[in-house]
């Protein structure tokens, strides 16, 4: 893909005799949902972590925007217009909402850890932090203090905190993860209207979210690509519902 703004070439992890990432190529456009899917054990950690600089590659290149990132370190990444968020959510709870999301507008603007004062109170924190929250639907929740609200507003809290730092790609680790089903769906939705600002790389196992949101799946398998393609051809391809899909009967009504 000439035009990809995130392209993975021939990306090889191991730990040990493990390999967890095996030879993996990868292209995401701009303005893509792109999801990554497979059954435990397949990688798709251990490739995010791998984007985002936490965890080093044995061989292969990383490029953003054109630009090969593979030895940037995390903090360069993020600069460049990268954003993650994690599988578990990891927030100050005995501080807001607008809070947490306000120490990672400064964290993002690279202010030393004696911000704390100045995150909860200065304006040019606060508003970009109160606009992220808007955006995944919780502004009015902006005062309400961590330890107090659900899991699924962690979630959202966390999804702030990424778009906070103005990313041009978000890589999401299981956004839906122990959400209930009015949440899952409320997360679908912040999903669906932020893919129309956003390239987005999603691992989910939500089979149902995946297939609503997604232009795009790569399904892995023991660390290896085994297909890539629209929804439609996924669902189609023999070799994935062998290996991952056949397990999860209710894709087969989505």
């Amino acid at each position: 893909m000439a035009d990809a703004l995130l392209r993975v070439e021939g990306l090889t992890k191991r730990f040990g005799g493990v390999v967890a990432s095996d030879n993996v190529g990868l292209d995401v456009a701009p303005g893509e949902l792109h999801a990554i899917i497979g059954p435990n054990g397949a990688g798709k950690t251990t490739l995010i972590g791998q984007l985002t600089g936490e965890i080093v590659p044995d061989a292969g290149r990383i490029h953003f925007d054109g630009r090969d990132i593979t030895a940037l370190p995390v903090y360069d990444r993020s600069l460049t217009g990268l954003a993650r968020s994690f599988q578990i959510t990891s927030l100050f709870p005995n501080f807001t909402a607008l809070q947490n999301v306000a120490l990672a507008v400064q964290a993002h603007a690279g202010h030393s850890f004696h911000f704390w004062r100045d995150a909860r109170s200065e304006a040019a924190l606060r508003e970009p932090a109160r606009a992220a929250l808007e955006r995944v639907g919780i502004g009015h929740r902006a005062d309400a203090v961590v330890a107090r609200m659900s899991h699924g507003e962690h979630r959202q809290i966390e999804l702030a905190m990424a778009l906070a730092t103005r990313p041009r790609m978000l890589l999401l680790d299981e956004p839906m993860a122990g959400l209930g089903p009015d949440e899952s769906a409320r997360m679908v939705r912040t999903l669906r209207e932020l893919k129309r600002e956003l390239t987005i790389l999603l691992i989910e196992h939500d089979m149902e979210a995946v297939f609503a949101l997604a232009d795009r799946i790569t399904v892995l398998v023991y660390g290896r690509v085994i297909a890539s393609g629209d929804p439609a051809a996924i669902r189609a391809n023999a070799e994935v519902r062998q290996a991952y899909l056949g397990e999860q009967e209710a894709v087969t009504h989505v």
